[in-house]
Formats: structure tokens, sequence, C-alpha cells
């Protein structure tokens, strides 16, 4: 098993709303089979009180539901907070695709699809999501500061020079750390991919440029005249702030 266990329950709940009851059972039962906890809801309505009743990791979102959709309910969710969502929809489009993932979800999957590509889906979006633990490599005592800015690694935290701490989601806070990694490095989108999302997320080839622009809205004074995240044509994407790390130069 792939997930990443914490420390009091290491099943991880997920929630699939969808108004197809056989495609509800279907998806409950496969997932069961893999050792995660199922809830499942066939509205927007009864979603919500599932996530009153339960801790919930991460929900499965049909965008076409009858009542409020799911694009909808995506940007409710992400506005009272970080879950991490996963869109279905019957419809291959790009638009669609570009508007879930501008709405806040993680990732995105057409139907129809196999369960074994969701459950690859749902592990890796809960990689991305779950935090360092204190102590771990990955995240022992990184603090890189840039332009006033201070991102703490291992509490996965952004501080604004005004010292307010601005909510990420785990997808915006993997790219922004590998651009003050590389500060003054080209970085192409393949590259961006790799080093942010993975490879094994299967990221839709705009994804980047939907994630950069989401954080030149919560970094730059001016998002369309960008000075720490430039665009470098036909190349991809340059951090030119300059990084320290915990104090001294990076």
């Amino acid at each position: 098993m792939c997930d990443i266990p914490r420390a009091m329950d290491t099943t991880r709940h997920i929630l699939i709303v969808d108004d197809d009851g056989e495609l509800r059972a279907l998806l409950s039962d496969f997932l069961t089979r893999h050792d995660y906890r199922v809830s499942v809801a066939q509205n927007g309505a009864a979603m919500f009180q599932t996530l009153k009743a339960a801790r919930i990791d991460l929900i499965v979102l049909d965008i076409m539901m009858p009542g409020e959709d799911g694009l909808s309910l995506c940007r409710r969710l992400r506005a009272n907070g970080a879950m991490p969502i996963i869109l279905l929809t019957a419809v291959d489009g790009e638009t669609e695709r570009i508007i879930g993932l501008e709405m806040g979800a993680d990732d995105y999957v057409t139907k129809p699809f196999s369960a074994r590509e969701l459950l690859a889906r749902i592990r890796a979006v809960l990689r991305r999501s779950a935090m360092p633990a204190p102590g771990s490599a990955a995240g022992t005592g990184r603090v890189f500061e840039f332009a006033g800015w201070r991102l703490d690694v291992m509490r996965r935290q952004l501080q604004s020079p005004e010292r307010v701490l601005i909510d990420l989601r785990s997808a915006e806070f993997d790219l922004l750390l590998a651009f003050v990694e590389r500060p003054n490095h080209v970085l192409t989108r393949d590259q961006l991919l790799d080093l942010a999302r993975g490879r094994a997320s299967t990221a839709f080839d705009r994804s980047i440029d939907l994630l950069v622009s989401r954080l030149r809205r919560r970094l730059e004074a001016d998002p369309k005249e960008p000075e720490l995240i430039k665009t470098v044509r036909s190349e991809g994407y340059v951090f030119t702030a300059s990084v320290t790390l915990n104090g001294g130069a990076w």
C-alpha cells in the first residue's frame, strides 16, 4: 500500500459523491478492498452532511449531477479549506478540465475510467497532500525566505511579508518549493511537472500553467506583470527572487 500512514489511524477515508448509485457501489466496494474507508453521497446536501459527521481525507466528486453541480460544490469546498478533490466527468474537453482545476480540484478523471486508474490518482493526490512528519528528511529545519516571504518546509506554511499565513493547496506549495529551491534557473513545464507533482499523477499538460497563475495571484503585487515568477518564452518559467535558507545564502 502506497499511502503514508497517520499516527492514530492508517485508514484513509474517501467520500464518493455521485448521483449514479451503481457507480457509487462499484467504487465503494473496490476502494474498500484496497484498504480505504469509504462513504458515499448522492448529491451536495448529502455530501455536506457526511463532512459534518466524519473526517474525510479526499472527495471523489462528479461534475454532472442534478441540482448543484460538482464545479459549484468544488468551489464551495475550496473556499472553506484545502480538502483534496478529484473531479469525475463524462465530458472529455480541455475547457472543462481547465475550469475544474481553476475551481480548485487536485485532479480530474474522465468517464468511462478504470477503477485502478482512479485508485492511482487517489494515491497520488493523497501523497501530495500529506504533510511531512516532524523530523523527516524532507522537512527538517528548512525555512526559505525571499522578497519578505517565508516558506517553512516542515510545517508546509507560507507567510507573507506582513506575517500573514497564506493558505496554499498541496500542489501550489510543491510548485513554489520547486521554484525556491532553484532560483534563477529556467525550468521547463516537464521539469516542473516532475519536481512538483510527479509523473505518477498523470498531470494535465496545462496544469503547471494554472498553478503558476494561482501562485502569481498569491505572491505578486500585479499578477499580470509578475516580478517573482517570470515566463521565459518557448522555454518555461524562472523564479527571479534572491533566496536564503535558514538565514544564509542559497
